[in-house]
């Protein structure tokens, strides 16, 4: 190791490693140095060359930015509506920071090529305002998906539903992205208390970025949230703690919007008549409408057939329930790729490859795949065309 020392600024070092996530004693274990070897370089400043460069790698840090004369402030680039119960997340971890970068590349990079293909805007966009009711945004969501009111229902199971709404939801022309890692790297999992989706607006290629360390049963929600703030305009990162009420007016529209486009009032004061006697109320609600047991709680909460006391009591059950199950790992890895990058975003970029559109090497940064996983990529795309 070069042995070439720098002496940079402490609240700098500090400053990577905090943001990192890491204390101390973790920094030092990825090096491996004893824990007061980083004490030093974050009390004197005095680091190898080396030293600095693993450091901006361990901490996922631009090297430049540890040259720095004082930290920098990292900046979310699109609105913050993140409850005020994730204050200790308002300052954007390295891990959402890239995932939001990676899904603008994206995001600018398809707009380009549909405008390139002769493509046209989506009206749909940024069509309503809060104005607006959230009954009415959400009758135009349905519209828009090409799905009837109460389609859930025709589902034999939630995972269809899940499934079914996120190919509406592409078909109608947004990007749709599910994942719980940065890119492709299962070393760097996305924190579900951080954040749980955001929404890229853009008339040509809106997106939707679910984050899928969440828990299943919240996931759908969440996309229903983050598809109202498509159709109102507003592009945002989100995080509801208990799917209760937000301080922010357009976070509290959004969810009014996915709860009536997923639960519609109407038809479940006309189904808690029946299910209110039995001993598993939301969860045959939850059935009915293919959403979560907590979702269905929620929306009785909302038109006041509980009471908000009745709702967090079962919210802290549900939670409980939830971390006892855990959440699934592993799968078939192309499966995983489908809702990683997006059936949509997938063909367009094989389609530009195919075209010598795109270079290869483009096309590996935007999709993070390469070499032989990439092939495999088009091959498998050519077979379901």
């Amino acid at each position: 190791m070069s042995r070439l020392r720098v002496t940079l600024q402490p609240a700098v070092l500090r400053w990577a490693r905090e943001r990192a996530g890491l204390d101390v004693a973790k920094l030092a274990a990825k090096f491996p140095v004893r824990p007061e070897r980083v004490t030093d370089w974050e009390t004197s400043g005095s680091i190898t060359m080396a030293q600095a460069d693993k450091l901006a790698r361990c901490t996922y840090t631009p090297v430049g930015y540890l040259y720095l004369s004082e930290p920098p402030e990292d900046r979310l680039p699109i609105a913050d509506f993140r409850t005020p119960s994730a204050e200790s997340h308002r300052r954007p971890s390295p891990n959402l920071l890239e995932t939001v970068h990676l899904m603008q590349r994206r995001q600018a990079w398809m707009r380009d090529d549909i405008i390139e293909e002769g493509g046209e805007s989506l009206r749909f966009v940024a069509s309503h305002d809060l104005d607006s009711s959230p009954e009415h945004v959400a009758a135009a969501m349905h519209d828009a998906l090409g799905l009837a009111r109460g389609w859930a229902a025709a589902d034999g199971a939630w995972s269809g539903a899940l499934r079914r709404l996120r190919n509406q939801v592409e078909r109608a022309g947004v990007l749709v992205a599910f994942n719980g890692i940065v890119g492709n790297n299962t070393h760097r999992k996305l924190d579900r208390d951080e954040f749980q989706g955001f929404a890229l607006v853009d008339e040509y290629a809106p997106l939707v970025f679910v984050n899928s360390a969440d828990f299943v049963a919240a996931q759908m929600f969440t996309l229903c949230h983050e598809l109202a703030h498509i159709f109102i305009g507003e592009a945002g990162i989100s995080k509801f703690e208990a799917l209760q009420p937000s301080d922010h007016v357009i976070e509290e529209f959004c969810n009014q919007t996915a709860a009536e486009f997923l639960v519609p009032s109407d038809d479940l004061r006309r189904l808690w008549s029946e299910a209110s006697y039995r001993d598993d109320t939301y969860d045959a609600i939850a059935r009915h409408f293919k959403v979560s047991q907590l979702v269905a709680a929620r929306r009785a909460q909302d038109v006041e057939l509980i009471s908000r006391n009745e709702f967090l009591d079962f919210y802290e059950r549900f939670r409980a329930g939830e971390r006892q199950r855990g959440r699934p790992s592993g799968g078939n890895f192309w499966n995983t790729q489908n809702t990683r990058i997006g059936r949509r975003f997938e063909e367009a970029i094989v389609r530009a490859v195919r075209e010598d559109r795109l270079l290869y090497r483009e096309a590996y940064a935007l999709t993070g795949l390469k070499g032989e996983t990439f092939e495999r990529l088009i091959a498998r795309n050519s077979t379901q065309l």
